[in-house]
């Protein structure tokens, strides 16, 4: 069986440095699934919009994932801080948890996708 091709989400210049951006996707059973990216210069990491102390999204405002400083990912629920690099969470009622990575790559100039996400009640 072939796999399918990496999915392009944007190019990496798309994104502020740093900088986030939210996108729809289809899980691991074909229905749709929020995500983000996250960047930090040349680094991109990819995570489920999904805050794991409540499950609701972490985005305060359409693609804003980051505090005001650009330092760390933020609930909007709960202001859970999160570090960009692997998604564990440094302040907040989930410290010590973290966000679900979803795996990207950087391809020519592009952030692409590298399998889907997990579905929801894989979490």
């Amino acid at each position: 069986m072939n796999e399918a091709p990496p999915l392009t989400l944007c190019r990496l210049e798309a994104l502020d440095d740093p900088g986030s951006r939210g996108f729809t996707v289809s899980d691991t059973e074909g229905r749709p699934r929020d995500i983000f990216l996250v960047r930090a210069g040349d680094v991109v990491r990819g995570y489920l919009n999904s805050c794991p102390h409540t499950g609701g999204p972490l985005d305060w405002v359409p693609d804003r994932f980051l505090d005001l400083r650009g330092t760390h990912v933020q609930c909007a629920t709960h202001d859970a801080r999160f570090r960009i690099g692997d998604g564990v969470c440094v302040a907040g009622p989930c410290a010590g948890d973290r966000l679900t990575p979803v795996p990207v790559a950087l391809a020519e100039g592009r952030v692409v996708l590298l399998a889907p996400p997990p579905a929801e009640d894989s979490r």
